[in-house]
């Protein structure tokens, strides 16, 4: 059985990114997935990366008020990040989560005397994006997808060698009409069905 861990990022609860949120977990719902939903804006994640933090980097071990969050990373062999795309990237809150809950002894070891990290999350086989673009793909290309990136050349790399990423992005979603929205959604929640 699947378990998937939906990590969505939106501070508005009747935006667009939340209906994409619900679909998601509709489909995997659907599909037999055991599914755990986290809503970063909902319980009010705090993204700071604190000086603390900083110092303690490459300690191994969580923040206790992060444990559930690594928990839950070390639970899932499928990750799907539901978010908005802001400035070519990921929104400041998800950086936050990923800066905060993706370290050592969670996401990846620096054994002492190491100069490579050793990936830590090896049971997470399957990553997913869905995010929304307000301007076209061609746009997204020039500026060089750096939150694509972020996702399919970063965050892989401390999951499983096998690990397989799917980009599921609305682009011009500022012009896009209510027919194209629902497309999107029906397209994001078959994706996610077929995961089960």
């Amino acid at each position: 059985m699947t378990r998937a861990l939906v990590v969505h990022c939106h501070p508005i609860e009747e935006s667009f990114v939340a209906a994409i949120r619900d679909r998601t977990v509709a489909g995997l719902a659907a599909a037999g997935a055991e599914v755990r939903c986290t809503d970063l804006y909902a319980e009010g994640f705090d993204p700071g990366f604190t000086a603390l933090d900083h110092a303690r980097h490459l300690e191994p071990g969580t923040d206790p008020s992060l444990a559930r969050h690594a928990d839950d990373l070390r639970w899932c062999d499928t990750l799907v990040l539901v978010y908005p795309t802001w400035w070519s990237a990921q929104p400041a809150m998800l950086k936050g989560w990923i800066d905060r809950v993706w370290v050592n002894g969670v996401a990846w070891t620096l054994p002492l005397g190491a100069n490579r990290l050793r990936p830590g999350l090896r049971n997470v086989r399957r990553l997913i994006a869905i995010t929304t673009h307000g301007s076209s793909k061609w746009i997204n290309m020039i500026e060089g997808e750096g939150g694509k990136r972020t996702v399919t050349r970063s965050l892989r790399t401390m999951c499983h060698p096998a690990t397989r990423t799917t980009w599921l992005a609305m682009y011009g979603i500022d012009s896009a009409s209510d027919r194209d929205r629902e497309a999107f959604l029906d397209r994001v929640e078959r994706r996610m069905r077929r995961l089960g």
